[in-house]
């Protein structure tokens, strides 16, 4: 008798809809369909050789040393040269760097590349004054203006690596970064700008400071022109320093950076209480970044490219900053939030630029589509062209709903899986080549190498979910945790042998496309059972009356887990207890009856971070009737008291 293979993760949810290109988007788009049969090193050799200037070429493509790899040996370069100097060379100093949008209306800036360039040279040039050198380590604790990715450019030019803080962040959590990086400087603001009231940043700087005796001297830039503390010989105000500096770049030459030379470490929270310092370098993330922007969002010379992200994040970084800067694309920066003063405020800035890329999270778009499509019914769309999601896997209705609604129905979406750890995108379909599914990030990026195993590591084969494991080395991949060798192989580099562990769950088709099914954390085990979140989620979402829908696992006796379910439902429902069934029977009609919800929580918000990220571990919290853990990073510590007292009432099966 045999036994079917068991996988690690049961793979239940059936999304059969595809779209494969348009004609009229593949005569013209940049990537072609023999990208895929390129050979991975040849691939990565022309790149780095077409996509980046060196002041000395590279002689080595790469060294591979678990769990260590090196990118581009022996070649010299400058992330600022390559972002901001060689296009001003060329003659491009007039286009468009960034269109800036204030939150409060009205305010608004256009910055060349020429601009650019003279704003980061003035600033270099003071931050050499106080001190900032090769190798220096600097923080920034900024909101989304201008001088932010300015501040970054600047340390790039010298050579001193940074570590940018979300400026939603707790005074606790800077002063942890500033001393595990050993910070001489810190950039920050007076203020910030969020929903139309002001965000204390120079208050948390200081109460931060207070514990990061490493930090010599603090720039602070004027936003709100609030009174903020200015502590006499230690903060300087950053428009008195750069007052009557150069911008000549000759005054402030791009120092000539080792390729592995430290580019940035970028902080992201671990199983402990310490957050991880994720180690990037300089050439090979710059490549990576650089050619990822380049095929997946397929940018034009004219193209005007929205990443609504923030750049405190590493999609921020990677996909608002160093890739699109390094390829001399138009951006657009915008400092608030989608519904500030109206729910229509993004889709007035895509219609006043021409925005035709847009880039931005699963959680940005359900909150759309919670608040209807309306708003963006006002507004001119027409010229977008590219529609793409990041962050976490995006459930099928979302990414129906954002192509139909927002792409005009005739959109590619380009749904990207990644991770701060991997610093570019490594699973997306090519516009223009992918045949596109809703729910699913398709293929792996030209020479990345991804698998799906199950616990032993065997692969786990078509319709077979697991955990998913990249096994060759990529340009931009983290060079190790800042400080911590032990860490850095226990977490990406202990459950298979040579091979990176995501924590993420996947599964694959028979078509060999990737879905992915979220953290491996998150995976409920139901009766023996190994169901992941996301596709309870994709199943409840795909209701037309739920907005939006978060699901964990509880204990129970005789399950061993339970399904628990948090559900907003569209135009302000509440919700009731027919309509509770009515959801769990359409769960069971979708994925099988093994996957209802033992109980819904009806809820008109779900508890999410400053970035838009749902806190699924504060769920569990809930749903096991615990003491709630840290709520120091959420955006509304109230959403979680008003789910306990519903939790409370609500009708359990």
């Amino acid at each position: 008798m045999t036994t079917a293979p068991r996988h690690a993760i049961d793979a239940l949810f059936l999304e059969e809809r595809t779209y494969p290109p348009s004609l009229e988007f593949a005569t013209q788009a940049n990537a072609r369909p023999d990208i895929y049969e390129r050979d991975w090193e040849e691939l990565w050799e022309a790149e780095g050789r077409e996509r980046v200037s060196w002041f000395k070429p590279f002689d080595k493509l790469y060294e591979w040393e678990p769990p260590y790899a090196k990118w581009y040996l022996g070649g010299k370069l400058n992330v600022c040269f390559n972002c901001v100097d060689r296009h001003v060379e060329a003659g491009n100093g007039e286009n468009v760097a960034y269109h800036w949008e204030g939150e409060p209306e009205g305010e608004t800036r256009t910055i060349t590349f020429a601009d650019l360039q003279r704003d980061v040279v003035r600033f270099a040039n003071a931050l050499k004054k106080l001190g900032v050198e090769k190798g220096t380590p600097v923080g920034i604790y900024m909101g989304m203006v201008p001088e932010l990715p300015v501040a970054m450019l600047a340390c790039a030019r010298l050579g001193a690596p940074h570590t940018v803080v979300f400026g939603g962040f707790s005074a606790d959590s800077l002063s942890g970064r500033l001393n595990d990086m050993e910070c001489e400087i810190l950039i920050t603001q007076d203020e910030g700008w969020r929903r139309g009231s002001t965000v204390p940043l120079k208050k948390n700087a200081d109460e931060a400071l207070a514990a990061s005796p490493g930090v010599k001297r603090a720039v602070v830039l004027r936003r709100t022109r609030s009174d903020v503390a200015i502590e006499d010989g230690r903060d300087v105000w950053w428009h008195e320093i750069v007052e009557g500096e150069s911008d000549d770049p000759s005054s402030c030459p791009c120092e000539e950076m080792d390729s592995e030379d430290l580019l940035y470490l970028l902080y992201t929270s671990g199983t402990t209480a310490k957050p991880k310092g994720i180690v990037h370098t300089t050439a090979g993330y710059l490549v990576g970044v650089a050619t990822t922007h380049h095929y997946i969002f397929d940018v034009k010379p004219d193209s005007v490219y929205w990443c609504a992200a923030d750049i405190g994040w590493v999609t921020g970084h990677s996909y608002i900053v160093y890739g699109p800067l390094c390829n001399g694309t138009t951006g657009v920066l915008y400092e608030g939030t989608p519904d500030f003063p109206d729910k229509d405020r993004w889709w007035s800035i895509v219609e006043r630029y021409g925005v035709d890329i847009l880039y931005t999270a699963p959680t940005a778009i359900r909150a759309h589509m919670k608040w209807g499509p309306e708003h963006a019914e006002k507004h001119d769309l027409s010229s977008l062209r590219l529609l793409g999601s990041v962050g976490e896997p995006i459930n099928p209705e979302a990414w129906m709903w954002y192509r139909e609604h927002i792409g005009g129905g005739r959109t590619p979406v380009v749904d990207t899986w990644w991770q701060t750890e991997t610093g570019m995108i490594l699973i997306t379909p090519l516009p223009g080549v992918t045949t596109l599914k809703p729910g699913s990030a398709t293929k792996p990026f030209p020479g990345v190498l991804p698998a799906v195993l199950d616990e032993e590591g065997n692969d786990v084969g078509p319709g077979g979910g697991g955990y998913l494991v990249l096994k060759r080395p990529w340009p931009a991949m983290l060079r190790g945790i800042h400080n911590d060798h032990e860490r850095y192989v226990e977490t990406y580099w202990s459950r298979y042998e040579g091979l990176y562990f995501a924590g993420d769950g996947a599964k694959l088709d028979e078509d060999g496309d990737f879905w992915l099914l979220g953290r491996v954390d998150d995976v409920m085990n139901v009766s023996g059972h190994r169901i992941s979140t996301i596709e309870v989620e994709s199943a409840l979402v795909d209701h037309q009356s739920v907005a939006e829908a978060a699901v964990c696992g509880r204990n129970d006796p005789q399950t061993g887990q339970a399904i628990v379910a948090y559900v907003t439902l569209k135009g302000g429902d509440e919700g009731d207890v027919e309509k509770l069934e009515e959801l769990r029977n359409h769960v069971a009609k979708k994925i099988g009856p093994i996957a209802k919800p033992a109980n819904i929580v009806f809820t008109p918000e779900l508890p999410k971070t400053r970035s838009g990220k749902i806190m699924r571990r504060l769920l569990r919290d809930v749903a096991e009737k615990r003491e709630l853990g840290d709520t120091t990073t959420l955006a509304d510590p109230t959403v979680v008291e008003e789910l306990q007292e519903r939790a409370s009432t609500e009708r359990e099966d």
